[in-house]
């Protein structure tokens, strides 16, 4: 399994970003594992600030709004869902998650920054692995709700 971070918004103290780091490989791992992913998967976690996901948001996604996580699956079937595929090729895509939000999210939850981020890695990983969330799809939010507790709570 590969799992590459790249700070493009990061915490100034280099210990803190490692700790950080090593936390996020650890959740996505755990991600694609007990989501079902394949073992030699590869998956890149981008962390930024909320204008780059402002900007992502509005170019794919067509919202001009900033959000805490965004999914780019790298392969997709013809409806636009993630599709694990049996190919050379094991990228299942990228993760791109504000680190602002996930600041700002963890204190108003009361978990702190590294919980908040690595939750929005794990999220961001299920939504690769095809899982999804939402009012219309009320059966499916319950797994990938129930997935994400398991995986947390596993870490």
């Amino acid at each position: 399994m590969e799992i590459e971070v790249i700070w493009e918004a990061a915490p100034a103290d280099a210990a803190e970003r490692e700790f950080l780091e090593k936390s996020l490989r650890e959740g996505v791992a755990a991600a694609l594992r007990l989501g079902g992913g394949p073992a030699e998967a590869a998956v890149c976690v981008l962390v930024a600030d909320d204008a780059r996901l402002l900007e992502l948001n509005r170019q794919y996604r067509g919202q001009a709004k900033a959000t805490d996580v965004l999914s780019f699956a790298q392969r997709e079937d013809g409806a636009g869902e993630p599709a694990i595929a049996d190919d050379a090729d094991a990228t299942l895509g990228d993760i791109v998650v504000s680190l602002e939000r996930a600041a700002a999210q963890g204190e108003e939850y009361g978990h702190g920054l590294r919980r908040e981020l690595v939750f929005l890695a794990v999220h961001g990983a299920l939504h690769l692995l095809g899982f999804e969330h939402g009012a219309e799809t009320a059966a499916e939010t319950a797994v990938m709700r129930g997935l994400e507790k398991q995986i947390m709570e596993s870490l």
